[in-house]
């Protein structure tokens, strides 16, 4: 009975005690706590905005091509007889490639120089000959058609001669021919011809190709509207071209515009533009795939503020929180503009000195102005 007494106490002590709170939250007295106390500051980051001047750069994809490519190809047919370079090394050039089996063109040329003896004496006889006829013709012993076939024949001679001599001239020619010579200095690429190959003029595959890597292009395909803007900034001196590699910690290479296509494909309306760039260590292979960093325009006085501190809305707007020298933080619609690495342009909506929060400014409501305990940002 005692214990039923106190388990009645104790609910009847808990209905007094709800009933309390309630009348409580029903008083028109009661406050919010942050209306009753005093207001927290918002923490923000903040940083000021200077204006500084800007290249704007578009960034396309291209391939690396070597700036000069030489396949090496015979002039004469014949066997192969010695290869002197090997694949991937660096020649000069004029440097010896390979020698073709000279025999059979020596063979050639000893018989177009005796074809030349035979023709020169042809030429000595038919022009005594002439003489002959020509002392004759003064004592009228002999026709005048018998003299001008005389004249004729030493004619037909010296023509003889000539026709000898370019003969002789052409197997010398072929005779050079067999050893291959390398127009160029740069290095070998892969895939040479082996010592005992038979080689004809007029085959599909090169004896060997050369590429001067020294410097190289990078060619790019942009669309038209683009080309203006690109070439308008190259003659300004806007800067030069940034070469990015896909490599891990690689610097970037700088070229210049060399030239750009005058037709614009009518299937996709882009054009053909040229990059050359210096190509030190064999940075750039050909046949690589890179990313080129072309100006297009210079904004002299830009102001520019992180990505991170750009607060989107609902609508698909763009807002900063741009505090204001009393320490009141306000969210402001702004206008972006490009994007220049982790940064982005303020088209307008801003000035130049103000203060904008870009961390923390997300914990600023929209509509009202807070106080906000703003911290520099670190340099």
């Amino acid at each position: 009975m005692a214990r039923r007494n106190i388990l009645l106490l104790s609910f009847l002590g808990l209905i007094a005690g709800t009933l309390a709170l309630f009348q409580l939250a029903d008083r028109p007295d009661a406050a919010p706590a942050e209306e009753s106390g005093t207001e927290m500051a918002v923490q923000v980051t903040v940083e000021t905005i200077r204006p500084e001047p800007i290249v704007l750069a578009t960034e396309y994809s291209g391939r690396v091509s070597a700036a000069r490519r030489v396949e090496i190809r015979p002039q004469i047919g014949g066997l192969i007889l010695e290869r002197r370079v090997e694949e991937g090394t660096r020649i000069s050039a004029g440097e010896v490639l390979f020698r073709i089996d000279p025999a059979p063109l020596k063979a050639n040329l000893a018989l177009a120089e005796a074809a030349l003896m035979r023709a020169e004496a042809t030429e000595a006889h038919a022009r005594r000959a002439v003489e002959r006829s020509d002392a004759l013709l003064a004592r009228k012993a002999i026709s005048q058609q018998s003299n001008d076939t005389a004249h004729t024949d030493l004619r037909l001679a010296v023509a003889g001669i000539a026709e000898a001599r370019a003969a002789v001239e052409h197997k010398r020619l072929d005779l050079d021919f067999a050893t291959l010579r390398s127009p160029i200095g740069g290095y070998v690429a892969a895939g040479l011809a082996d010592v005992g190959g038979l080689v004809t003029v007029g085959g599909e595959k090169a004896l060997a190709v050369v590429q001067d890597l020294d410097k190289v292009y990078v060619d790019l395909r942009l669309p038209a509207d683009d080309l203006d803007a690109v070439l308008m900034a190259t003659e300004e001196g806007l800067g030069p071209v940034r070469i990015v590699r896909d490599r891990d910690g690689a610097a970037p290479l700088t070229g210049v515009l060399k030239s750009s296509d005058v037709i614009v494909d009518p299937g996709t309306g882009y054009v053909s533009v040229r990059i050359e760039t210096a190509n030190p260590k064999l940075a750039l292979l050909p046949g690589m795939f890179v990313r080129a960093k072309i100006p297009y325009g210079a904004v002299p006085d830009a102001l520019l503020v992180p990505e991170d501190a750009v607060l989107h809305t609902a609508g698909g707007g763009t807002q900063l929180v741009v505090v204001s020298p009393e320490g009141k933080a306000r969210r402001r619609d702004v206008v972006p503009g490009a994007r220049i690495g982790n940064r982005i342009i303020i088209a307008s909506g801003l000035t130049p000195g103000e203060v904008v929060a870009i961390r923390g400014q997300n914990r600023v409501p929209e509509g009202v102005a807070v106080s906000v305990e703003a911290r520099p940002a670190e340099t």
